[in-house]
């Protein structure tokens, strides 16, 4: 596994090594004072995918337990970020309590000892009904319903969602013993580099827009391009899986279309709130949720698709 996984991170590296030199020579060339907003957001994505590869490389090599801590990690991140533009009085402060230091640690310490029967339904089935009632006992009914769905739903995307993606960890898939990690890595790839490919085939050829009042950059041309190049990728990284290259590659446009959606989900939630970005910590890419958003959708699917089509 340790020399699968490097091997991958050295072609990952020297990936965004090539990408760093064309876009320093792009700038050189159309961007010599820098006034070029577009030319300017690619050199910063490609540099902070530095730092982001940079974390999750070190993570995947120091094992199972920095995994899990570092999602958890993101998921607190992301939970932050989303409950800064929900709807809230001071009713909601217990349950906001809960959410962050009970909820969302309790969801990976199940990953951690791998109880799948409860991990997996006791986000949308017991914090759905238990939560509520930390609220409820304040007795402020002003946008109840608005307070609580916003709240649970931030939960199911932020941490629910997101734990899937250090629960694959957890499946015992023959012949595969050991390896797992590698699964992650791939997924993360195969979404990120859609989300990377689409940006591009859309600057590229992009004419018409899959939904302009909500996601103006995004095109039917960029759309149909990074989803298909993405797959091929993933396709051509079924050494890296249990998967053969006919089943890598159906999992790879599953993955990849969740992620599209994702995005657009999540950027509709933007829209309606009035910004363009989730946050501002992560240069060129906004807040964690501007990350994760499309492997967080991808993630579940991926998931169950993997548990039932190939693990014991």
């Amino acid at each position: 596994m340790m020399a699968d996984l490097v091997t991958l991170l050295t072609g990952v590296l020297i990936f965004l090594g090539i990408a760093t030199a064309i876009g320093r020579v792009i700038a050189w060339k159309y961007d010599p004072d820098g006034t070029n907003p577009t030319i300017d957001n690619l050199n910063a994505r490609i540099m902070a995918w530095w730092a982001m590869i940079a974390i999750l490389g070190a993570a995947f090599l120091l094992g199972r337990g920095a995994v899990i801590l570092l999602f958890a990690f993101l998921s607190f991140a992301a939970l932050r970020e989303f409950m800064t533009l929900t709807t809230k009085n001071r009713a909601d402060h217990w349950s906001l309590l809960a959410a962050f230091f009970v909820v969302l640690p309790f969801q990976y310490y199940l990953i951690w000892i791998n109880w799948y029967g409860l991990y997996s339904i006791f986000v949308p089935v017991y914090v759905f009904l238990l939560l509520p009632i930390f609220t409820v006992i304040k007795g402020e009914e002003k946008d109840f319903l608005i307070r609580i769905s916003e709240t649970q739903y931030a939960l199911m995307i932020c941490v629910f969602c997101a734990s899937h993606v250090p629960a694959l960890l957890t499946l015992d898939l023959p012949g595969f013993e050991g390896r797992n990690v590698l699964l992650i890595a791939w997924l993360v790839i195969v979404v990120q580099i859609s989300d990377v490919l689409q940006y591009v085939w859309g600057k590229l050829l992009g004419k018409t827009k899959i939904a302009p009042r909500i996601s103006p950059s995004k095109t039917w041309e960029g759309f149909v391009g990074g989803i298909l190049s993405a797959t091929l990728i993933g396709t051509a990284l079924f050494w890296i899986t249990p998967f053969s290259p006919v089943f890598a590659f159906l999992l790879a446009l599953a993955a990849t279309l969740m992620g599209f959606f994702g995005g657009l989900v999540m950027s509709a939630i933007k829209r309606d709130r009035g910004i363009k970005d989730w946050g501002h910590l992560i240069s060129g890419h906004g807040g964690f949720i501007d990350r994760l958003d499309s492997v967080v959708f991808a993630a579940p699917i991926f998931f169950h698709l993997t548990r039932y089509g190939w693990a014991t």
